[in-house]
């Protein structure tokens, strides 16, 4: 381990501040909150917490439409609590991490509130700006990710923006070298604070592709998709490689970039060490993989064997050609996994987040847990599109409803399984109420009363204590970071087992992702002198006896193998 840095060897904590823990009770989750739950995140044994954007927003995406980098958004508390809170974190030998969110600002940035007044001024060209078409059309055909064109005209400039995403999120013009100088400038002002990195938000649409071609336009679907002309263009790596040598590389620091659209080959690029840009991205090929016709909202399962084909990609690729995984079942932008990948009945949801959990920690990568995750949580059953806030959710709602006519009760279905606000439920902390609730947010999952921290922290075999196990043994076994790995069923539909290796030593770890006993078939040619049980989720031998052993429904197992 001597020669790994510390953030190859991390467990990160997700933090949504605004459902994470309310001080003052306004329904909000502010930093004051956070403080005291520190005890909390180091009993449970992470070393580094990612915030959420906690910086001045209208809040129009949550918090990722910033319209000032260097003020607190107020519902959140001051910057004070901030520099306290930072305090505290260290002081708990916990790292923190921010989201640099810098494709795109609010549309209340100062600086766009100047650029959209005409073609002169001083921030004219810190946005992506363009005449419409002959006809007055926007200039390509591209949908945003939240509905709609991803061109907004402006009158006074006679010209239409750029914005990926909701129209109140301009991209900036990374071509404009003021723009970046800029972007450093807020860099440099958290890293001198202390901040121990950053998750870097859509980081692989900075460069656009100068053609500002149009897409091919898919069935059900009225624009193209943005993709093709602003995922991994031709100055990315340029771009990210200036950042590096400018900022990063003068700071001990974690970086992850989040890089939609970005496939394994093109991920070596941004985090090969010799490269200099990021040490590791968030893909989104497992994600992708219940996709449907009308894309992330659909009913679709996943299919395991699909599912273990792109683990395994990623684990070979990385570490055969000196990349970085980053590892995580869920966040704030995706659905609980054990609803997803497992199963959130009440008789299994235990048992199959604790083997979800086993099947990622023992892969190679930094492991990611978002908040909640460590207590088994699941996508709470809403009744209605009302308690739905999710901008993105009640878009798509509107669109499946009033556009294309679907069944309400199928959109209905394809919301809870997909809405972001699966994941930005409150942390229910006990099995009590909230005493006052935000009508901007998602309420508490129904199931609080049964499925809480306390309950949790009470309960030895909960999966709280199963995580902690996790962790410690990455802490404590090198193999885990720095092991090869070796997918061995690839074609069976019901478990995903595999060996990590290094010297004479050999993690064997398998998953049953089925609510049946199934049979795990050890190939031959695997001898071993000497087998340990380092975890499991049920009752089972401490060492391995034969080829074939038995999982049971949702059942997980790690042996330590020695040859």
């Amino acid at each position: 381990m001597a020669d790994t840095k510390w953030w190859q060897h991390s467990v990160v904590y997700q933090i949504y501040p605004q459902t994470f823990n309310d001080s003052n009770h306004d329904g909000v989750g502010d930093l004051a909150g956070i403080i005291p739950k520190i005890p909390y995140l180091v009993q449970l044994g992470v070393d580094v917490v990612w915030l959420n954007p906690i910086y001045q927003s209208p809040l129009i995406d949550q918090g990722y439409d910033i319209s000032d980098y260097y003020q607190i958004n107020p519902m959140y508390g001051t910057m004070a609590d901030f520099d306290q809170l930072l305090q505290k974190l260290h002081a708990a030998n916990l790292k923190l991490i921010m989201d640099l969110v810098v494709n795109h600002t609010s549309s209340q940035h100062a600086w766009f509130q100047a650029s959209k007044q005409d073609r002169t001024n001083p921030y004219a060209d810190f946005y992506i700006w363009k005449d419409p078409n002959p006809d007055g059309t926007p200039p390509t055909n591209w949908g945003s990710s939240f509905g709609g064109s991803t061109w907004e005209y402006v009158p006074q400039r006679q010209q239409y923006y750029l914005h990926l995403f909701a129209k109140e999120q301009p991209d900036l013009n990374w071509e404009n070298p003021r723009v970046r100088q800029e972007v450093y400038k807020i860099m440099r002002f958290w890293l001198d604070k202390g901040v121990d990195g950053f998750r870097m938000d859509v980081i692989s649409l900075l460069s656009k592709d100068p053609q500002y071609a149009n897409s091919p336009v898919s069935p059900h679907q009225q624009y193209g998709s943005y993709y093709p002309g602003a995922a991994n263009g031709p100055r990315e790596h340029e771009y990210l490689q200036e950042m590096n040598r400018e900022v990063l590389s003068h700071y001990d620091v974690m970086t992850v970039g989040e890089t939609p659209h970005t496939s394994v080959q093109e991920a070596l690029l941004y985090t090969q060490a010799e490269r200099h840009e990021l040490n590791m991205v968030f893909h989104f090929d497992h994600m992708h993989l219940d996709y449907g016709p009308e894309g992330k909202f659909s009913t679709k399962r996943f299919r395991l064997t699909a599912l273990k084909q792109v683990f395994t990609k990623w684990q070979e690729m990385m570490i055969q050609n000196n990349g970085w995984n980053s590892l995580y079942w869920n966040n704030h932008d995706q659905a609980r996994a054990v609803t997803r990948f497992g199963n959130p009945d009440p008789r299994w949801r235990e048992q199959s987040a604790k083997m979800l959990a086993t099947i990622l920690h023992m892969q190679c990568g930094t492991p990611f847990i978002y908040q909640g995750e460590e207590i088994g949580m699941v996508n709470p059953h809403f009744n209605s599109i009302n308690d739905y806030h999710d901008l993105d959710t009640l878009n798509v709602y509107h669109d499946f409803i009033h556009q294309k006519h679907l069944d309400p009760a199928q959109v209905m279905q394809a919301i809870y399984l997909k809405s972001r606000d699966n994941a930005r439920t409150p942390i229910p902390w006990n099995d009590q109420p909230l005493t006052q609730t935000n009508p901007n947010l998602p309420p508490l999952n129904p199931d609080y009363r049964t499925v809480n921290v306390a309950q949790a922290l009470a309960d030895p075999a909960s999966v709280f204590y199963y995580y902690q196990k996790l962790i410690k043994l990455r802490h404590d076994l090198p193999i885990i970071t720095t092991g090869d790995y070796q997918l061995l069923d690839a074609d069976d539909e019901s478990t995903f087992s595999y060996l990590r290796t290094q010297d004479h030593q050999v993690l064997l770890v398998s998953g049953n992702f089925t609510d049946h006993l199934c049979q795990v078939q050890l190939p031959s040619k695997l001898q071993f002198t000497t087998s340990k049980l380092i975890i499991s989720n049920f009752a089972t031998n401490q060492q391995l006896t034969s080829q074939v052993f038995n999982l049971p429904p949702y059942g997980t197992v790690v042996y330590l193998l020695e040859q």
